[in-house]
């Protein structure tokens, strides 16, 4: 049970199809992120975080639940109505049934928290049960506060999901956003009197698509700043306009915490829920993007501060996943996390090492297809920086140590790359070290049986 003087609260900040190469942290070389920078020089920046899938509901319910997509059965994003992916184009194989929502069985991060003596509440985008009543519209029966949050609000903010409802004027004035009601609700509970520790979750829509400014002056700044020969320039000085409001809606959570007064006894935690829209993101140096298993659809840019344990402008290299949250966690709350598939990363981010010699596998599985319509136009390969949606087919991954694999359901093809030497996923390693290809084959097929996986199947 958290002690109310010495547990930290935890402050949860999710973004959506954030790219890793997206933040001038991470080596963008025009997007202004000067909140998130900060936030990375204040505490650890993590070179090697990945998402526990390629696509936001499979993302989001691992994360909360600390298992496995393949293990979850929830490997694709969420639908209004139960059945089948309807493919646009001849496939061989039938993708598995939609999966609806996430399973009240589950326990989440809330509930675990909660049990631990923590106020939990939650802000944004849930998508991890079916729509309700609109697009994202919250589920009445598999909502947040059914999945152990106290405190639930529901609201799009400024994002342009909103814009056909609540219309937003353009802005020509500098360094003037639009005000965000989602970001002042995030705002409003950080600043009130806690009487014990929180869990503090805050999902933003953005950088989700439609990605759209009212900010003019933004927009003149990023046009005069994108090189004049980069492909889709149009959609990456919108975009480029988009991540700065994002940043800037961060900024706002941050001093709000400043202001509560609680910021030293409070953990911030900053990720993506995946990889970076091709049509709109560079996800250079890495190869692919949302949507399929190369680096850039799963690799991920994550960011913790913890005042007093992290070190500023720390770097950490060790690989982690989307599920490590939930244990890393119930770690800092001082409580023993549930059998789940996730290893908590807290000693690391103490700077003490957790080696114990041979590296841990981690796991992705994407057993259906993309884009659902599309896909007989979509082009068939997947490079870097393509900036098309490409067609992903059903696929599974294995990383262990520097050596990852991809395995092709439909021809059961597979692909080795060492990450350590080609980040880019450029040089198929697969026949020239044909007995680790082989090792690791079979490695991922025994952890996907005993997660229970589903597959495709032929038709």
């Amino acid at each position: 049970m958290a002690d109310d003087e010495d547990s930290p609260n935890i402050l949860f900040i999710l973004a959506d199809d954030l790219a890793w190469s997206d933040l001038g942290c991470y080596g963008h070389p025009w997007h202004d992120t000067p909140h998130l920078d900060r936030l990375a020089s204040e505490g650890a920046r993590f070179t090697q975080a990945y998402s526990p899938a390629p696509i936001c509901s499979a993302s989001r319910a691992s994360i909360l639940t600390g298992k496995t997509p393949a293990r979850l059965q929830f490997e694709f994003v969420t639908k209004n109505e139960p059945g089948r992916q309807k493919i646009d184009f001849p496939t061989p194989m039938s993708a598995p049934p939609l999966t609806l929502n996430l399973p009240l069985k589950e326990r989440t991060i809330a509930e675990c928290l909660k049990d631990e003596g923590y106020q939990t509440a939650f802000f944004g985008k849930w998508h991890v049960s079916s729509h309700h009543e609109r697009y994202l519209g919250w589920s009445p029966t598999h909502g947040p506060v059914k999945q152990g949050f106290e405190i639930a609000e529901e609201d799009y903010g400024a994002h342009p999901y909103d814009w056909q409802h609540s219309p937003i004027e353009t802005i020509t004035e500098v360094g003037k956003f639009a005000s965000d009601s989602m970001v002042q609700r995030v705002g409003d509970f950080l600043r009130q009197e806690h009487d014990r520790p929180y869990f503090a979750m805050a999902s933003s829509f953005y950088v989700h698509t439609p990605v759209r400014t009212p900010c003019q002056w933004l927009r003149e700044k990023y046009d005069a700043r994108v090189p004049s020969d980069s492909k889709k320039r149009k959609n990456r000085i919108e975009y480029a306009a988009f991540l700065e409001t994002f940043d800037h809606h961060v900024g706002q959570i941050l001093d709000s915490l400043e202001e509560s007064g609680q910021a030293d006894r409070t953990i911030v935690v900053f990720c993506s829920d995946n990889g970076g829209h091709p049509e709109y993101t560079a996800n250079a140096p890495l190869r692919g993007s949302k949507w399929n298993l190369y680096e850039g659809g799963i690799r991920v840019p994550m960011i913790v501060r913890w005042p007093d344990v992290v070190q500023p402008q720390t770097e950490i290299k060790r690989p982690v996943i989307g599920y490590d949250l939930l244990p890393t966690m119930v770690d800092w709350a001082g409580g023993n996390p549930p059998k789940c598939d996730g290893e908590s990363f807290a000693d690391s981010l103490r700077g003490k090492s957790t080696s114990t010699g041979e590296p841990r596998p981690l796991i992705w599985h994407f057993p259906y297809y993309h884009p659902e319509k599309g896909f007989a136009k979509a082009p068939d390969s997947i490079g870097i920086d393509d900036f098309a949606t490409s067609r992903t087919r059903p696929q599974s991954a294995i990383r262990r140590g520097r050596y990852k694999l991809l395995q092709f359901a439909e021809d059961n093809r597979v692909e080795l790359y060492d990450l350590s030497s080609d980040i880019g996923e450029q040089k198929d390693l697969s026949t020239q070290q044909a007995e680790l290809t082989s090792q690791l084959r079979r490695e991922l097929q025994r952890t996907l049986q005993q997660h229970n996986a589903r597959f495709p199947i032929t038709k």
